[in-house]
């Protein structure tokens, strides 16, 4: 039962920024990495760890270091469709650069 309250959280999440960015695209942007995911995250990692304060520090930390990938996909892909480039070439390029940045998190935060 709690799989598919997880599911469903998530993909109403997804469908309502996939949906608003019809009409309103940087609101949609704005969802699409609101601390709504993270706090999901964080409820679903209390639940199953039952409030493992080792475990609650550890994500929170790796989230917090981790906005800084996030910030380079995203400001990979802007500057990707700034110049025009194919959907694929843009992710591909993003993930690329999100890929090294994760590696590096992980490297600083063992």
């Amino acid at each position: 039962m709690q799989l598919i309250l997880k599911l469903t959280l998530s993909l109403t999440v997804i469908l309502a920024a996939t949906t608003l960015a019809k009409r309103f695209p940087s609101l949609a942007g704005l969802i699409g990495v609101m601390p709504l995911t993270g706090a999901l995250v964080l409820a679903w990692v209390y639940l199953e760890n039952r409030g493992d304060a080792k475990v609650m520090q550890s994500f929170v930390r790796g989230a917090l270091f981790g906005f800084l990938p996030s910030i380079l996909f995203f400001f990979t892909a802007y500057l990707c469709l700034k110049k025009q480039l194919s959907l694929p070439t843009i992710l591909l390029a993003s993930f690329a650069v999100w890929l090294l940045a994760a590696v590096v998190h992980q490297w600083i935060l063992k």
